[in-house]
């Protein structure tokens, strides 16, 4: 028997089956084929139909299904991981009204940030609500004000996995670390944010309703499950946003534990079960899988948004073949580039830096010395020094780190940005061979045999390698220093 885990991204659905006993992935496919459509009405809006998820989320069941000659009836539950912070809106009878609005669609930034000055940074601060930002809630006020016609029809608003969830089972619900996702969870009171809903007039009752992110929540209808070839009565058993779910992929649950994520954008991911926590303006706070079990279970989440996307650039315009020729580009360079510093900040607002928008720059490069060479190497040192920024600010509050692991893809396959940030941070990273869709079906064992099955899942066919901090490590701290230097005056003439 089998468990299927499914990833609703941006750019793809991806879809993966595992063994139920041994947690062993047997198959993972992406669809569409090509990145998947997102729709810009204006600069800095970002949308997407969540009915195009759905349809991509049936056939890739149906592919892999084919694929592995696995009929519905013989997978025994279902874990979902989504984008995080989106917005989908239904009617009464279900019905979608308006494209759901995505994680990186930032209209909502000033609507959350007057909340959180209205609201008062100290009452949103002790309650955990983060800096309202550009998250769901925030997102839901813009429709109220800018879309009243379509805010008087809306039944209920659900997050990208919720509304997956609906579809196979046609129950609306969601989890406390779904909630706290869109600023929408008062960690002080252990409910729904009624301190936000109040102040930005919006009824409780648009909630979905509130289950567990782990256990049985619902079970494949016969429409869904004729829709998307899964058995009826198939058990939905686990949901969580993307890096909720990066981190239980990795097996971070407990405080100390950090899970790092470097795709198109990173992300530094701590568990923590400190709620006294002064910084929510740069940092967000999050309900993790297992918060409230064993007591508070906080995730702390940097992002930073220039990272993977940087280097994709590097690679359109630099005229190099992969990424591959690139990082051993970077490793014929020495460590600090010689002189070369890359701010890599060109992908819009940066949170952590109180949401500046200080753009990439490019510094100290000399002709008759630098070469590509140099920019690969101070591109992957530039986003290395990102995170190590990030982190030093997580730490200002004592935060200490007992492991650390990421997952072995994107710039994690960079010798280069690896080995920069376990220097500097002072540890070592495992790496372990994961993805959000594998997880999330490994999740499915949390229903029925707890941490220590999911940990006999990870630990069986996860871990690849360990990266431990060099015994020299002065060069790498001198270049993150003038790094450092150099953001610091960017950043003086911009707050």
């Amino acid at each position: 028997m089998y468990y299927l885990g499914l990833d609703i991204g941006s750019s793809s659905i991806k879809v993966a089956l595992v063994d139920e006993k041994t947690g062993k992935a047997l198959g993972v496919v992406s669809e569409p084929s090509q990145e998947m459509a997102m729709s810009v009405p204006q600069t800095g809006w970002a949308e997407q139909d969540p009915d195009l998820w759905w349809q991509y989320v049936c056939q890739g069941i149906q592919k892999l299904m084919g694929q592995l000659q696995i009929e519905g009836g013989q997978i025994n539950g279902i874990g979902i991981a989504y984008q995080m912070h989106g917005l989908v809106l239904v009617d009464a009878q279900g019905k979608v009204l308006r494209d759901a609005i995505i994680w990186c669609d930032s209209r909502a930034v000033e609507l959350g940030d007057r909340a959180y000055h209205d609201i008062g940074s100290e009452v949103c601060d002790r309650h955990l609500l983060n800096s309202p930002g550009n998250f769901t809630a925030s997102k839901l006020k813009w429709v109220k004000e800018n879309e009243p016609e379509i805010f008087a029809q809306i039944a209920k608003c659900m997050l990208p996995g919720d509304y997956i969830a609906y579809r196979l089972s046609g129950k609306i619900q969601t989890s406390a670390s779904g909630l706290s996702e869109g600023t929408l969870w008062d960690f002080k009171q252990d409910a729904p944010a009624q301190i936000l809903l109040d102040h930005y007039k919006i009824s409780k009752e648009l909630l979905p309703e509130l289950v567990p992110g782990y256990g049985v929540q619902s079970d494949v209808s016969e429409t869904g499950g004729a829709e998307s070839g899964l058995a009826a009565g198939t058990p939905i058993l686990y949901r969580a946003g993307d890096q909720p779910n990066n981190a239980l992929s990795l097996n971070v649950f407990q405080p100390g534990e950090v899970a790092l994520t470097a795709g198109t954008s990173g992300v530094v991911y701590a568990v923590t079960d400190n709620t006294q926590i002064q910084e929510t303006q740069r940092v967000n706070n999050f309900a993790h899988i297992n918060h409230g079990l064993e007591g508070p279970r906080i995730g702390r989440l940097l992002c930073i948004n220039g990272t993977g996307i940087q280097y994709r650039w590097l690679k359109d315009n630099l005229a190099v073949g992969s990424y591959t020729e690139m990082n051993q580009l970077a490793e014929s360079v020495p460590v600090g580039s010689e002189g070369v510093v890359i701010l890599p900040f060109g992908n819009g607002a940066e949170r952590m830096l109180y949401n500046s928008e200080i753009g990439q720059r490019l510094l100290h490069v000399n002709f008759n010395v630098h070469n590509k060479a140099h920019l690969c190497r101070a591109a992957l040192e530039g986003i290395a020094f990102s995170f190590v920024y990030g982190m030093e600010i997580m730490q200002q509050e004592g935060m200490p780190i007992t492991l650390m692991r990421a997952g072995n893809d994107n710039l994690f396959q960079a010798k280069v940005f690896a080995q920069t940030l376990c220097n500097l941070i002072g540890h070592s990273i495992e790496i372990h061979d994961t993805t959000g869709a594998i997880g999330a079906a490994q999740a499915c064992v949390l229903h029925a045999g707890g941490y220590r099955a999911f940990e006999s899942y990870t630990s069986k066919n996860n871990h690849i390698a360990t990266i431990t901090p060099s015994k020299d490590v002065a060069d790498y701290q001198k270049a993150y220093a003038a790094w450092k230097r150099e953001l610091e005056l960017v950043l003086n003439q911009t707050i």
